[in-house]
């Protein structure tokens, strides 16, 4: 669809009653209005009008004009959870300008600057998640009482256990028109990855926006939560959103991170080893972007793990298809960056790694020869010896990485009160404090007899 009347046409045509006007904050929080289609020409015309101060860090107050979200027909899709229902992703924008906080508007930013360089962005994510009940004394547990086994990665029979869930979610995916691939049972009890086939980076961070939304929706239905935490258990592995990038020309869609005659073996060009160094290069800071909460730092972490705690990279360093890494190279043509987590907001997720990705190729960064051990059994001595660095321990680091990183700094952009990083590093220095205050149960056990 590229007009209102299509789109029109359209929502006549799927039996659609309401429209979702969707649009993300900081943290990726949907935002939205229940929109009756009788009133979308004046959606499409005006927008939808939002306090912003209200929905999340926006950097808007009480004292600010609304936020009209201006609704982008192309990524009009009907939910067949509710078929009555479509949603529309939507670009914030305060007294006719686009809104400089708003993450949608982040990304599509960084697109347009690759665009002028003939480049654009193709993204697939592996979305993971648990499956979880809560208890009246707060408390979680896995959702199914008999998923308890100590390897249940693959295990057809806690994939069967969850079928009607999985294939529900892959039936509303193919019908959303995603192409899902494969389903799995993934490393945690009551975890799961449902896969679809990628796309430009707009279209894949939309996707991931109405696929949270879905799963929310369908565990609230049994009762359950669904999340996309990091870290909800402390011995169990954690909620990655691995992603995977590869850039192509914009005028002629054609591939440019295939090489048929790369000397390392790997099947990637020049131009992705590197956008490659330009990501590890700027790891430090990009962490702080990609991993944006204070339980991320519980999913990475330096040091052999234990089996089965983690497929979560320690150290900034690539290598082909080797899971231990920061960057992995599954095949030729595109590169799989394993550090982003469930909780990290996508559109900044892929602005950031595209930017630091582009300073890479502008920069012709070699990221050297690919690591080829296992980094999760080298000891320290070793890993320091070989001049491997370490990802950021807290988000507090990350925060102060992030915000000396002139690169990213540019590629987020500015508002009127000052760059982006710097409202962004605010936030979560808040967001830090108010969570590590708490004196938690395992600081009494700790502490209370120690001295």
């Amino acid at each position: 669809m590229t007009t209102s009347e299509e789109l029109k046409a359209k929502i006549f045509e799927d039996g659609v009653e309401f429209i979702y006007a969707m649009f993300v904050e900081m943290h990726g929080k949907p935002c939205a209005k229940l929109v009756p289609v009788t009133a979308i020409d004046n959606l499409l015309e005006e927008g939808a009008g939002f306090a912003g101060f209200a929905a999340g860090p926006l950097s808007q107050t009480a004292a600010d004009p609304d936020i009209l979200a201006i609704p982008d027909i192309s990524s009009y899709v009907q939910l067949p959870w509710q078929p009555n229902v479509a949603a529309m992703q939507c670009d914030p924008t305060v007294e006719g300008e686009d809104w400089p906080y708003a993450p949608r508007i982040i990304l599509k930013r960084a697109l347009a600057s690759a665009a002028e360089q003939n480049l654009v962005l193709k993204a697939g994510a592996e979305v993971e998640y648990s499956l979880l009940r809560r208890d009246e004394d707060g408390s979680i547990r896995v959702a199914d009482e008999r998923d308890v086994s100590s390897t249940p990665c693959y295990d057809a029979r806690g994939l069967t256990a969850a079928l009607d869930h999985l294939t529900t979610v892959s039936n509303h995916m193919d019908a959303m028109g995603w192409g899902n691939y494969a389903n799995d049972h993934e490393d945690a009890n009551g975890q799961f990855e449902q896969n679809f086939q990628y796309a430009d980076a707009l279209t894949t961070c939309d996707r991931l926006i109405v696929l949270r939304l879905m799963l929310h929706t369908l565990a609230r239905r049994q009762g359950l939560y669904a999340t996309f935490m990091p870290k909800p258990f402390a011995d169990k592995t954690g909620n990655g959103l691995h992603t995977h990038l590869s850039l192509w020309t914009a005028d002629s869609d054609e591939p440019l991170f295939h090489g048929d005659d790369d000397q390392r073996g790997l099947g990637l060009s020049e131009m992705a080893y590197h956008f490659t160094g330009g990501i590890l290069n700027h790891a430090q800071g990009l962490t702080g972007i990609v991993c944006p909460t204070v339980n991320s730092f519980k999913r990475i972490g330096v040091g052999p793990p234990d089996s089965g705690a983690t497929w979560a990279p320690s150290y900034v360093a690539y290598g082909g298809n080797n899971r231990t890494q920061m960057i992995r190279v599954p095949d030729g043509g595109r590169i799989e960056v394993r550090v982003p987590d469930g909780s990290a907001n996508p559109y900044l997720a892929l602005a950031a790694m595209l930017a630091a990705g582009l300073d890479g190729i502008r920069k012709a960064v070699d990221p050297g020869e690919p690591n080829v051990d296992n980094l999760f059994t080298l000891s320290l001595d070793e890993i320091d010896a070989r001049g491997i660095n370490a990802l950021p321990p807290t988000l507090l680091h990350a925060m102060d990485a992030l915000e000396a990183d002139d690169v990213l700094r540019s590629a987020m952009g500015t508002g009127r009160d000052g760059d982006y990083v710097d409202y962004f590093a605010k936030v979560k220095r808040a967001e830090h404090r108010s969570i590590t205050d708490r004196v938690s149960p395992a600081e009494i056990d700790a502490y209370l007899s120690l001295m």
